[in-house]
């Protein structure tokens, strides 16, 4: 048996990396969530100028749309072949 292991490493690297992007982006999606929650409670609170937080909320969804797609094809892979 002959170990390729240019792939081996190729595969190892890749799989780190799209792990550090998953996990960046959820994380990112968690601070637009939390930035939309202290928004929110400017506006309660009358502070003049601050924005709803409907722009926080759009890229909370975004970051979690994207990790849920690379998710989702992860398991197609898996399970397709």
């Amino acid at each position: 048996m002959h170990i390729k292991w240019d792939a081996l490493a190729q595969t190892a690297g890749l799989s780190f990396a799209i792990t550090v992007a998953v996990v960046a982006a959820f994380a990112l999606g968690i601070l637009a969530l939390s930035r939309r929650e202290a928004a929110q409670e400017a506006v309660r609170s009358g502070i003049p100028g601050a924005g709803s937080g409907n722009l926080a909320l759009a890229g909370a969804a975004l970051c979690f749309s994207a990790c849920a797609s690379v998710v989702f094809y992860g398991i197609t892979l898996i399970a397709g072949h």
